[in-house]
C-alpha cells in the first residue's frame, strides 16, 4: 500500500498499464496533477522499480517511462480497486445498501 497510497501513483500506473508515455501524455491524462508533483511521482516510482524511465535518441531526447514486471504486478490490485469503487458508487446513486 506504501507504494501505490501516495498521491497521484495510483493514477500513474493506472495510465501506464498500455503501455509506455512519456511525460506531457502523462499530463494530458492526469489534468489535475501540477508538473512538479507528476515529476516527483515518477522518481518515487521509479527508486521503488515500479517503473522504469528511458531517453529515447531522439532529436531533441525523450524520455518515456513503463511499468517494470512489478509494476505490472500492481494493475490487477488497482482494477480491483476500480470495480469496488464502481459497485459502491452504483449503490449510492441507487440508493440501495451494500451488503458483505
Amino acid at each position: 500500500m506504501s507504494i501505490i497510497g501516495g498521491a497521484w501513483a495510483p493514477n500513474v500506473i493506472w495510465h501506464l498499464r498500455g503501455g509506455p508515455r512519456r511525460f506531457n501524455e502523462l499530463r494530458l491524462d492526469i489534468p489535475p496533477v501540477s508538473a512538479k508533483v507528476l515529476s516527483q511521482r515518477l522518481k518515487d516510482l521509479e527508486a521503488r522499480g515500479v517503473i522504469s524511465r528511458t531517453i529515447q535518441p531522439t532529436t531533441p531526447p525523450s524520455v518515456e517511462y513503463a511499468l517494470t514486471a512489478l509494476g505490472q504486478e500492481l494493475v490487477p490490485a488497482l482494477v480491483a480497486i476500480v470495480e469496488v469503487g464502481e459497485k459502491l458508487k452504483a449503490t449510492q446513486t441507487s440508493g440501495s445498501a451494500v451488503s458483505s
